[in-house]
């Protein structure tokens, strides 16, 4: 490339000493150079900050939830680009590279990478990567990842009041502005997988919580992207039918995740109105 702009990598962790390292690993990896990367850490109290010291990232503080962290790691930021990477995630060696010559070279404003999960990890991630990977050519179930840091200003960054779907809610945010968004081959993958029901249904039941937030700011396009039935699970219902075994594993985990957010809906109600 004629230019090499910086590009930071913000990470927002909260007690991730168990994938953190891979993550720092795969990021120090990349073919492409000119990175930052900025770790925003939410009080942890296990080895985290250690971890991040001994790939030699210095490491800010901050909390209550991922949304914060990631807009107080753009303020320290120093690069044209973000490129917003959770703790429990490994890239590509060439995803930072495609992103950039994308942007720099086609002019695109914004870039999603589609994330898969381990499968290794447990049956579990098998299933979550036999529906995620559906998503890869979807128009709903995709978040931008990569942008420029004054684009990603002058939206205002993540919505600090959502806990789940932020992602979601900056993307939407993003297309209604009128910004170019593209994709690019090269991957992420999630190693942070559940290993039973029970983490799934905990997690579902922490995020249910403001649902109803995220509806309510993204009525249309929100609600297409929490749907039970999908449009990408229509277009690839052939792979229901090769793999009946993932696909008795899907359902039950949609009934699992579903019924949990909807429990913490609930119960967050109960808490308003008390």
């Amino acid at each position: 490339m004629k230019d090499s702009p910086l590009v930071s990598v913000v990470i927002p962790t909260y007690n991730s000493e168990k994938t953190l390292a891979n993550c720092l690993e795969s990021i120090k990896n990349q073919t492409y150079e000119n990175v930052e990367i900025i770790v925003v850490d939410n009080f942890s109290t296990d080895k985290t900050t250690e971890i991040a010291e001994k790939f030699g990232v210095g490491v800010f503080f901050k909390g209550p939830e991922r949304s914060s962290q990631v807009n107080f790691g753009v303020e320290k930021s120093k690069g044209k680009y973000i490129y917003r990477v959770d703790s429990d995630f490994v890239l590509d060696p060439i995803v930072i590279e495609e992103a950039v010559d994308k942007c720099e070279n086609n002019h695109y404003d914004v870039i999603c990478i589609h994330n898969t999960s381990d499968p290794t990890v447990s049956f579990w991630s098998r299933v979550r990567k036999f529906e995620r990977d559906m998503y890869r050519d979807d128009e709903f179930n995709v978040a931008a990842r990569f942008l420029k840091k004054e684009d990603f200003e002058s939206i205002g960054g993540f919505n600090e009041s959502l806990i789940a779907a932020e992602d979601y809610d900056l993307h939407n945010r993003l297309l209604e502005r009128g910004f170019k968004i593209g994709r690019i081959n090269a991957e992420e993958i999630h190693i942070g997988e559940p290993k039973s029901l029970w983490e799934i249904a905990k997690k579902h039941f922490y995020y249910g919580k403001t649902i109803k937030e995220f509806i309510k700011k993204n009525p249309e396009r929100g609600r297409k992207q929490l749907k039970f039935i999908r449009p990408a699970y229509i277009k690839h219902r052939r792979e229901f039918i090769k793999h009946p075994s993932l696909t008795l594993g899907f359902l039950v985990y949609q009934i699992v995740r579903y019924f949990s957010a909807w429990l913490g809906y609930l119960v967050s109600k109960v808490k308003r109105n008390e």
